[in-house]
């Protein structure tokens, strides 16, 4: 049974840091494009990074520099840091393995003062 859980988001404040997980099961991620989509109230779901099954990664314009995506491989799990968080990247953000369309169930970051 495929799986892909979220897992580390929360409140913090702008400037602040938080790591998301997303445990995958059913399915090796390194064997994968694995990435991270995001969605604000009242938006359209937004692409944020992906990483490629060499370990390539990239991500929007609007968070690089800030995010990194990231994989390890012995738990099966990719990650997203973001650092120097602002209240726009307030969302529920997703886990998703393109190639058949597996979604997560979300987690939500809160940035706020």
């Amino acid at each position: 049974q495929v799986q892909l859980v979220e897992s580390g988001g929360g409140l913090v404040q702008p400037g602040g840091s938080l790591r998301l997980s997303c445990a995958v099961s059913g399915f090796t991620a390194r064997l994968y494009h694995m990435a991270w989509y995001r969605q604000a109230p009242g938006k359209a779901r937004e692409f944020v990074a992906h990483i490629l099954q060499n370990g390539n990664a990239n991500a929007a314009e609007s968070v690089r520099g800030r995010f990194t995506i990231s994989r390890d491989n012995a738990k099966n799990t990719v990650y997203l840091q973001m650092n120097s968080l602002k209240p726009e990247d307030t969302a529920v953000y997703y886990c998703n393995q393109p190639e058949n369309n597996y979604w997560g169930q979300g987690t939500q970051v809160t940035v706020s003062s």
